[in-house]
């Protein structure tokens, strides 16, 4: 059966969290998943707000601190440091580390393999890892 909605799709997971960051990261201080809801455009149930938020508090890509009856919440993170996330979670899911990481890495074009060993060039004068202590 065909859906007939005009202008409705349905969004996935990651772009309902990066959306929700995004209003997060906008704010002048906490929010709450109201003034979140608000600032997409109300498109988006608050219940779906509040999964999205709850999702994003388990990964640790934001805080929250008691408001009155409900929550304000604040990135802990920007966007790329959930993505540098989920990259570490779908590595570490691997049994085969190395293949993984060798294969990601000649997939690489010529300015994003330059721009990696920049990156890796620049946390061996610090004796961290690249992204290490961010979420």
């Amino acid at each position: 059966m065909a859906d007939h909605r005009q202008g409705s799709r349905r969004r996935g997971q990651g772009e309902l969290e990066a959306l929700v960051l995004s209003a997060l990261t906008e704010a002048d201080g906490p929010a709450t998943a109201g003034w979140v809801q608000e600032r997409l455009g109300g498109d988006l149930a608050y219940t779906t707000v509040i999964t999205i938020l709850t999702r994003l508090l388990a990964k640790g890509a934001v805080t929250r601190e008691r408001a009155g009856r409900s929550f304000a919440w604040t990135p802990a993170s920007d966007q790329a440091g959930l993505a540098a996330h989920r990259m570490r979670k779908v590595l570490d899911a691997e049994s085969d580390r190395e293949a993984v990481l060798a294969s990601f890495v000649t997939g690489l074009g010529p300015d994003d393999e330059r721009l990696l060993r920049d990156l890796l060039g620049q946390s061996a004068g610090t004796g961290r890892s690249p992204g290490e202590g961010e979420v």
